[in-house]
């Protein structure tokens, strides 16, 4: 009895029917009671007063659940030609509870009847494959590409008028909205009955976007077989555990020609809760301008009228919220200094960053940095999915490790990324300093990695788009190294730190290694740092980073992209990359390097290319590899490939040049050379001088 009040609290009627005729229903989850909804079929209420279409049931089991309101809203009246307009606004999410899920999805729909749900799967649950139903039309938004019904893909909005086969689609992906994420997704659905147009928009945020994801034409009309429809939702599963929840909903309608419907949005999110319930504000009455206007005539007229008392009250007042204006404004500026002060002044170093966000809205953007929403991990840091609760974008979401070590490469990060702009680098959109974390944030790409799209995605990598993804990294590096203030040497180039959007376009991130040099500067010594496989051996023995490095690292990455193998291969695999593609070339059996998976399905002359280049920047000898620039110009064609020979170079380094190098080495390092190891990382030794110097890895 006490949980039914509960939430019969949480939903109290507001339907309306007044005596303007022009009027015709009104409501919200805000103010609706339980027995306005009908639930049908899996549909049930959550503990939390949401209404989930589906239930978690056993993989391979399929079903379909219902929720409308339960009285028919009027959509037709006789002698009006124009149906009824209507705007309803609705949050929502979609919850993968198992891996093997593949999906169905949910829509809202308006509906002839109260009684009937509809097929499970790509049936949504709004109509059956058995028998045809006519009256019905739906808002979908499908989470499973299905060829019976000509889907575009698995995350789409579709309009769905008598037939499951969408006459008109918007794709998901273009906007950065993921059904499938578990976060909440916002949807505005506008009908105007005179002009006979929908637009539906889809966002994370509760603004709503300047641009629908569809927009069409059509007499509903034609599409409804009662005066008056029910409203509400449907959802299915095909064959997996994929609930469907529908968090909050509002609803209006109108006979009135000359109605322009009020935004319907929720209000900001309780500030202090990772994951706030739904709340929303109770309608503002459409004359709220004229009352302000009103109330401020009324006041004028009495302080007329009251005389000078009252006018020695309101400037009384006045100078003391004036008085308590500036003490508030010293209290906070003196807070603010000495917080300034305490950072060490971090943020005085940063100020030419995009954007300082504060930790508060990070924490929410991520749900309190929930190990569900990790995405990677980077150099010293782990990577975050995050939404950002002010405007709905997506983003990653960068957590500095704790270690000194770690704030020393965020710092270094910051310092270079935030002054660099380039298509093919990842764009930093600001940071955080508070409570003793470093936190960066970046654009989210929408297809995560390139290792984990060549190596974990069920789907493989088109030719046409891997040799994208290595024009668009050579493009990045060439800037990085010949067309910045100052030479950029990255020292981490991998294929775990290109990140891929939603069509493919590569951008390198993860610039915590990086170094600023000037130009035909000879670099300083440092920790050689990176990870084994795509490690120029000269950078292994001497630890000095060059444009060169950074160029071998590269080989190694085309080498890697072409064959779909790691670059370094145990249990049965080819070993090392580099000296396998090495071995087929001496062997005059280059092609034998393709990745098997490919097929016949690429240009035979691009490949070639694109493996020669790969073999030329892995030259042993650093003087041997070409320049990025010229790397960008063999790729796309504009220039040949230098000659490679057959037999792998070996490395040009006299006994006495690697002595040296090693003691210039030891001496510049001083007392940065670490002798011990974390388990995250592996080392390697090289002698000279006399004395071992140990090489750090960072895996």
């Amino acid at each position: 009895m006490a949980s039914f009040s509960v939430i019969t609290s949480y939903f109290v009627l507001i339907f309306i029917f007044s005596g303007d005729l022009s009027a015709a229903a009104e409501f919200d989850f805000g103010t609706l009671t339980l027995s306005r909804l009908r639930l049908l079929g899996d549909a049930h209420m959550t503990a939390n007063g949401s209404v989930r279409l589906t239930r978690d049931i056993g993989v391979p089991n399929s079903g379909a659940g219902k929720v409308l309101y339960s009285t028919p809203v009027e959509f037709r009246r006789p002698g009006n030609p124009s149906p009824a307009s209507f705007s309803t606004f609705f949050s929502f999410s979609v919850t993968n509870l198992n891996p093997s899920s593949i999906g169905g999805g949910l829509a809202f729909v308006i509906s002839p009847d109260d009684e009937y749900v509809g097929d499970a799967g790509g049936f949504l649950g709004i109509m059956g494959g058995e028998t045809a139903r006519n009256g019905v039309a739906a808002v979908e938004f499908d989470t499973l590409m299905d060829v019976e019904f000509k889907d575009i893909n698995g995350n789409h909005v579709g309009l769905d008028l008598d037939s499951m086969v969408s006459a008109q689609v918007g794709d998901l992906d273009t906007i950065g909205v993921d059904l499938k994420s578990g976060d909440q997704v916002n949807s505005w659905v506008d009908y105007s009955g005179p002009n006979q147009s929908i637009k539906v928009y889809v966002s994370y945020s509760n603004f709503k976007p300047n641009e629908p994801i569809i927009s069409a034409n059509f007499d509903l009309n034609k599409y409804i077989t009662n005066d008056s429809m029910f409203v509400g939702f449907s959802g299915s599963t095909q064959g997996s555990t994929e609930t469907h929840t529908i968090e909050w909903w509002s609803f209006k309608s109108s006979f009135d020609e000359n109605t322009t419907f009020e935004t319907l949005a929720p209000p900001q999110a309780t500030a202090e809760k990772s994951n706030p319930p739904p709340q929303f504000l109770a309608p503002q009455a459409s004359n709220s301008s004229n009352t302000n206007t009103t109330s401020h005539g009324r006041c004028h007229n009495r302080l007329c009228r009251d005389g000078p008392g009252a006018v020695v009250g309101v400037v009384t007042a006045g100078a003391f919220f004036l008085a308590f204006c500036v003490f508030a404004f010293i209290y906070a500026y003196n807070k603010k200094f000495k917080g300034d002060e305490k950072n060490n002044n971090l943020g005085s170093d940063l100020i030419k960053m995009p954007k300082e966000f504060s930790y508060k809205e990070l924490k929410l953007a991520t749900k309190g940095f929930d190990s569900g929403k990790i995405i990677g991990h980077g150099a010293f840091g782990t990577v975050y999915k995050g939404i950002l609760p002010s405007t709905g974008g997506v983003v990653a979401v960068k957590r500095c490790s704790h270690a000194g070590q770690g704030k020393t490469e965020f710092l270094s990060e910051l310092s270079i990324i935030g002054t660099l702009r380039h298509r093919n680098l990842v764009r930093l959109q600001g940071w955080c300093h508070e409570k003793g974390e470093i936190l960066l944030v970046y654009d989210l790409m929408r297809n995560g990695s390139l290792d984990k799209a060549l190596f974990e995605s069920n789907m493989v990598l088109s030719w046409h788009d891997r040799r994208k993804i290595l024009i668009g990294v050579a493009s990045a590096l060439s800037y990085l190294h010949q067309e910045c203030e100052n030479q950029v040497i990255h020292r981490d180039i991998k294929s775990s730190n290109i990140m891929l959007d939603e069509v493919f376009n590569a951008t390198l991130g993860d610039f915590g290694l990086a170094r600023q040099v000037e130009h035909d500067k000879s670099p300083d010594a440092t920790i050689a740092a990176g990870t084994m496989g795509y490690l120029a051996p000269e950078y292994l023995l001497t630890g000095r980073a060059t444009d060169k490095t950074d160029v071998f690292s590269f080989g190694a990455v085309v080498l890697e992209v072409v064959s779909g193998r790691r670059p370094i291969e145990t249990g049965g695999g080819v070993g090392n990359l580099v000296e396998w593609v090495w071995g087929l070339h001496r062997e005059g059996d280059l092609m034998a390097a393709v990745d098997p998976r490919l097929g016949c399905e690429f240009n035979e002359a691009e490949m070639r290319r694109a493996i020669l280049v790969g073999l030329a920047c892995s030259n042993p000898d650093p003087m041997g590899r070409p320049s990025m620039r010229g790397v960008v110009q063999m790729l796309l064609g504009d220039c040949d490939v230098p000659i490679v020979p057959r037999t792998k170079p070996t490395l040009s380094y006299s006994t006495s040049h690697l002595l040296l190098s090693l003691q210039d080495s030891v001496s510049d390092l001083n007392e940065m050379i670490t002798l011990s190891t974390t388990s995250s990382e592996n080392s390697f030794s090289g002698g000279g001088g006399g004395g071992g110097v140990e090489i750090v890895m960072v895996s």
